[in-house]
């Protein structure tokens, strides 16, 4: 192939890309996404069962709500700076830590989607090479 009418491999760049993304978007597809019972805060304030046995882990939320609460108060005190940023970056990591991936499906779209997948980077990988020699002895041609 020569899309924009050069030699190289451009055709299997093109190709590649397509098969990546098809294996990409088949795999995120049969991903299932879920929320777990515990992140990192709550799992080691409740301890799992034999900690705390809280349905809401608002504890966590204290941090942030009493440095919000200070910064109203006089937001020139830096101490309510610092507990309203490690409070809010205290519940991203707990929000985040919660995430469970979950994969439904069969051995055979598994293996398909990862030759999909293997296939199409091995493409891309070849396109961008031959255009990288055909750029090079291009280079070398007009030196002479």
């Amino acid at each position: 192939m020569k899309p924009g009418g050069q030699e190289g491999g451009d055709g299997y760049f093109l190709g590649g890309i397509a098969l990546l993304i098809a294996g990409l978007y088949f795999f995120m597809d049969s991903v299932h996404v879920t929320a777990g019972q515990y992140g990192a805060f709550s799992r080691v304030i409740g301890g799992g069962r034999n900690g705390l046995e809280t349905t809401s882990m608002g504890v966590v939320f204290l941090p942030f709500l009493i440095g919000i609460g200070v910064l109203f108060y006089d937001s020139s005190r830096q101490w309510g700076w610092w507990l309203a940023g490690g409070g809010l970056l205290m519940l991203v990591i707990e929000m985040v830590s919660r995430i469970q991936f979950r994969m439904d499906m069969k051995t055979s779209s598994f293996l398909l989607i990862f030759c999909l997948i293997a296939a199409g980077a091995g493409l891309v990988t070849r396109g961008l090479l031959l255009n990288r020699k055909k750029d090079e002895s291009d280079e070398s041609e007009e030196g002479k």
